[in-house]
């Protein structure tokens, strides 16, 4: 099995365009490795409390990111720094990762 975390852009967006991009890459993932049973990681936060701060959402997905055995990185990402946070975790604790094309 492997543990896909999924890292996008989410300023901005319903959480309906999240779970679209969400799914896309999950298809991609599961397009990659075809022989594998892929688990998605939970990420998205829908009930946050409504005072929570960017740097709460990023601890709690770092700490997810720690579970992953893959990272998949949503178009645009470098442009938003949480995701570029989370892509240098993935380089300097040697995560494996994706990028959308």
């Amino acid at each position: 099995m492997i543990k896909v975390f999924i890292s996008q852009p989410m300023r901005d967006k319903t959480d309906e365009q999240i779970k679209t991009e969400r799914k896309r890459a999950l298809d991609e993932i599961k397009t990659l490795h075809p022989n594998e049973e892929i688990e998605e990681i939970q990420s998205f936060f829908e009930s946050a409390p409504h005072d929570t701060t960017p740097l709460w959402y990023l601890g709690e997905s770092i700490k997810l990111l720690g579970q992953a055995d893959i990272a998949y990185f949503c178009k645009d990402w470098e442009k938003y720094r949480g995701c570029c946070i989370e892509h240098e975790c993935c380089v300097r604790y040697s995560i494996k990762h994706v990028e959308e094309n």
